[in-house]
């Protein structure tokens, strides 16, 4: 279905990516458009081939598309392509001084069993972690909109606006810096809200949606925005870059609209001795 989503965008993306040879991807959901249909699985399990072969790990968070259907299908599906998950729909990730927490934003993600999940991390994020890292599909910001009826948006739930208050109450008193990473809107934005960063990155390559930015919207663009996001980790600091890709011409151009650096606050890395 080549209406729903580019496939010569979509590989061009995996290419990229396998060159870039990152130490592992974070995939936040609609990995395929059906979750019940295997061959949709087929389909992923070629494009994404070299990423196996090149041995990259993938961590997903499951988006709505992969629940299409008989949801014990497609978590069947979803499952047998990522069995080091051990059939958890939301789990964690130690990678150097970070901490990735993957969450299923089909369940409500600050209550239930996931939500006691979520706080019991918050509560005993390890010293040594500079950045906590948060992965879901559903954005807690966006200046896209339900309200798009030609050319597609979706608006910000009141669960993962919840969510954010709550992420954006807890960074107050942390030394670790918390940035959030979300998919569902076809395009690429950046929010700045209470301390926490927020990218909603959905340019792999389904249709895009046109965006309406807001004016004091970090990141400007009235674009179709297919991209990836690298994410570049240090002591105590990081760069986030944006890789833009433009098929338009039928060869690939790459450029870089939008970076942004974040730092553990100096005051608060003195005082735990970093």
């Amino acid at each position: 279905d080549t209406e729903a989503a580019n496939p010569a965008v979509r590989q061009a993306l995996v290419q990229a990516i396998a060159q870039a040879n990152p130490a592992f991807i974070s995939f936040g959901g609609d990995i395929v458009y059906n979750g019940y249909d295997k061959d949709d699985w087929k389909v992923w399990d070629s494009e994404t081939a070299v990423w196996r072969a090149n041995k990259i790990p993938l961590y997903p968070a499951l988006g709505n598309h992969d629940l299409h259907g008989d949801e014990n299908v497609a978590l069947a599906n979803y499952f047998q392509r990522f069995p080091d998950l051990k059939n958890s729909l939301y789990y964690s990730i130690r990678a150097a001084n970070t901490l990735m927490l993957v969450l299923d934003s089909s369940l409500d993600e600050t209550s239930g069993p996931q939500g006691q999940w979520l706080t019991q991390k918050l509560d005993h994020i390890p010293g040594d972690v500079d950045f906590v890292f948060l992965v879901l599909h559903h954005p807690p910001y966006t200046s896209s909109s339900d309200m798009k009826i030609f050319g597609g948006g979706h608006s910000a739930r009141s669960q993962e606006q919840k969510l954010a208050k709550t992420l954006e109450a807890r960074q107050q008193d942390l030394r670790a810096r918390i940035v959030v990473f979300s998919g569902h809107v076809h395009n690429y934005e950046r929010h700045e809200h209470g301390g926490v960063t927020y990218f909603v990155t959905g340019g792999a390559g389904a249709h895009a949606y046109p965006i309406e930015r807001a004016k004091d919207d970090p990141f400007q663009s009235k674009e179709v925005n297919y991209h990836y996001i690298m994410v570049d980790v240090d002591r105590g600091s990081l760069k986030i870059t944006m890789h833009r890709l433009d098929l338009t011409s039928g060869t690939p151009v790459w450029t870089e609209p939008d970076s942004v650096a974040i730092s553990v606050p100096a005051a608060k890395a003195a005082a735990q001795g970093r």
